[in-house]
């Protein structure tokens, strides 16, 4: 294990200090959130947690059911407790980039649902300003090449769409992920996401705006909790 995923999974697994018997939990998407599943399975079975756990990819949903914690629909539950998940970049207002897993539709769906969010993160996605990473945005297959024309008039920069050996990435819904190389210059998150939602053939936005409460971080230094001043924890 080189030390990127040495750092991914002491992060992974600390975040599973925020959750306890009886939670109703959004399961995130990505390498870092891998382990905290698997570390919340582990738990299960050995340390006799009970929780329930909402998935936010199939991905995930194939590996929660591999370590045995049980799942159920969203639609079923009166919301949920809390969601651990990634992150590509966070800001110091605790604001996100999220979508390089290209489950972004689905996680902004947990996460709103969630009486809180937990962030799991190395300090290479810690960011003075939001952009570098580039946003994100999932856009409908119809007439995918005029969205991507004028999203890349609306925020000046290229947007591309993602693909992988010369073919589109498809997120789990079926829709096109598009890459706005905007820089590090996004100042007002909130309104650049509002600008690109209004945008026809915009299915949802990777940036995730006032949802985050705290930022579980590794580093070489080891594992600092970092706690949103106006979140909910």
């Amino acid at each position: 294990m080189n030390d990127a995923e040495a750092l991914k999974k002491i992060a992974g697994e600390a975040a599973c200090e925020f959750v306890k018997t009886g939670m109703r939990v959004g399961l995130g998407t990505g390498s870092t959130v891998r382990y905290t599943v698997l570390e919340l399975g582990r738990r299960m079975a050995e340390e006799g947690l009970d929780i329930v756990g909402v998935p936010t990819s199939i991905a995930t949903q194939e590996l929660a059911t591999q370590v045995g914690i049980p799942l159920v629909e969203l639609g079923s539950l009166d919301g949920l407790d809390i969601v651990i998940d990634g992150t590509d970049e966070f800001d110091p207002q605790f604001q996100l980039i999220k979508g390089g897993g290209a489950a972004l539709l689905r996680e902004k769906i947990v996460a709103q649902q969630s009486k809180a969010m937990v962030v799991v993160a190395d300090d290479r996605k810690q960011v003075d300003c939001l952009g570098a990473f580039g946003i994100p945005i999932e856009i409908t297959p119809f007439a995918c090449d005029v969205t991507i024309s004028v999203l890349s008039s609306l925020l000046n920069c290229d947007v591309e769409l993602r693909t992988i050996e010369g073919k589109h990435v498809l997120t789990d819904n079926g829709n096109c992920i598009a890459d706005a190389r905007i820089g590090p210059s996004i100042d007002d998150p909130v309104a650049t996401e509002a600008h690109i939602l209004n945008v026809a053939g915009v299915v949802q936005v990777g940036l995730f705006n006032n949802m985050c409460d705290a930022v579980v971080l590794a580093s070489g230094e080891g594992v600092s909790t970092l706690m949103n001043p106006n979140g909910r924890l």
